[in-house]
């Protein structure tokens, strides 16, 4: 293989595409997507083009007539999606990060060519139809994807930089037993973007979770953008936002309760009436008041305006062996936790109203109960026979616990967050005999001020 492009010349790419040289293509899922002359030279193959002729779900199109889609189409989406990776992470991270062009030629290569090695009928073939006829023999469509590049670049001579071609292949395998033990170290992260061998959330998954879902006329809610667009490398890793909820609701509530005694708000509930004229414009009866009864209340309002937010401390997941006999977490719990050295050594003495406690109930519907049981089915339309599925014949991969408790810490002032985080540490300790949270809390937050 020759070298066509170097390091230098890399470097004089532009950051994203040059739509001068770019082939312009629309997607259903993604838009318009542009396509480089590099990869170009490898899409306008015969190999790359049998993808085409490979549906993206094998036979699932007899069952659902619409899932007609190919692996094409699907590694272009994928293509394209490590390369908005890519970016953003060089636009947000790129000079602590190092990311070149050289980085972002090769990770998009390995997003185009994941999925070359792919037989008929794709995983059929794979893991049903070759098994029986091999003897034994192992073969998967990670290794042959590698055969596959190097055949497409040795049969049509495409000159490409032999560093790119041998890490986007190293890519192409990262979460699979093919993975090199020898791939360098330098720039981890970016073999996690294509196929994620440390987690298994990558742009592969991305892309076919919609493509796959709107093809079969099924519902999908799934934003790829925000996890694109909060993603950070920490570590040599990428890592995804774990973000704050609920103080908004809580910061309402106490509105509400502060507003209640002069607006009688609760009374409203037994007289239709007069309920029919309570609706949200509530918050703005309250916000364009002037009596100082309603003062505290629209102070509170005005901090939500503002985005002066009471401040997420932590949260834990209740132990599963703790979830039977749990009783609701208050804020007189994390106060009594405080502990006299900590009093001490902050001068800070929480109080009840200084604190917020969310307990957030996860289940499927019927509780700690599996919802299964409570099912009965039938075998076909000509039968009158009900029957429920008992747990030796319930899939393994279901559940063994239906049901979830999380609690969640927020402070209501700004000031208070490093106090308040100590408490409920310390109620971790005491009630559990070690901390249940999954990190500390910010050290940013517990310096923060009003």
């Amino acid at each position: 293989m020759t070298t066509l492009y170097n390091h230098d010349q890399l470097s004089s790419f532009a950051p994203a595409y040059d739509r001068r040289f770019a082939k312009q293509l629309h997607d259903n899922v993604h838009g318009n997507i542009y396509l480089d002359p590099l990869f170009m030279k490898f899409i306008d193959t015969e190999e790359f083009q049998r993808l085409r002729d490979l549906k993206q779900l094998g036979v699932t199109h007899l069952v659902y007539p619409g899932a007609v889609h190919s692996r094409f189409e699907h590694s272009l989406g994928v293509y394209w999606l490590a390369g908005k990776a890519v970016h953003k992470l060089r636009a947000y991270q790129g000079l602590e990060l190092g990311i070149d062009p050289f980085d972002i030629q090769t990770v998009k290569l390995a997003g185009l060519l994941h999925d070359v090695g792919h037989g008929p009928f794709s995983h059929t073939f794979e893991r049903a139809f070759l098994p029986r006829v091999l003897n034994g023999a192992k073969w998967s469509h990670e290794e042959m994807s590698l055969k596959m590049i190097d055949h497409i670049v040795d049969e049509h001579n495409i000159e490409i930089d032999s560093d790119i071609l041998k890490k986007a292949k190293e890519m192409v395998v990262a979460d699979s037993e093919y993975a090199s033990s020898k791939t360098t170290k330098e720039k981890r992260f970016l073999y996690d973007i294509v196929a994620n061998g440390r987690n298994g959330t990558d742009v592969d998954k991305f892309d076919y979770i919609v493509r796959d879902s709107r093809a079969c006329g099924l519902g999908c809610n799934f934003e790829f953008q925000r996890l694109l667009e909060t993603m950070r490398v920490i570590d040599d890793e990428i890592c995804y936002r774990a973000k704050e909820l609920k103080a908004i609701e809580f910061m309402v509530i106490d509105a509400l309760l502060k507003a209640n005694d002069h607006l009688k708000i609760s009374s409203f509930i037994d007289q239709p009436a007069e309920y029919w004229k309570l609706d949200d414009s509530i918050l703005k009866t309250i916000e364009t008041s002037h009596g100082q009864e309603l003062k505290e209340s629209r102070d509170l309002i005005l901090r939500i305006r503002r985005r002066d937010l009471y401040q997420f401390c932590n949260e834990f997941s209740v132990p599963k062996d703790r979830l039977e006999h749990f009783k609701d977490i208050t804020p007189q719990d994390i106060i009594c936790s405080q502990s006299i050295s900590n009093q001490k050594n902050s001068s800070v003495t929480l109080k009840e109203d200084d604190i917020a406690v969310s307990n957030v109930k996860i289940n499927l519907a019927r509780g700690t109960n599996n919802p299964l049981k409570s099912i009965n089915f039938f075998q076909d339309f000509e039968s009158k026979e009900k029957f429920p599925i008992s747990d030796d014949r319930i899939s393994h991969l279901l559940p063994a616990c239906y049901e979830d408790r999380i609690v969640r810490v927020y402070s209501k002032k700004p000031e208070l967050v490093e106090a308040v985080s100590e408490a409920f540490e310390n109620f971790q300790l005491k009630t559990y005999g070690m901390k249940t949270q999954v990190h500390a809390t910010p050290d940013k937050k517990k310096c923060r001020r009003r």
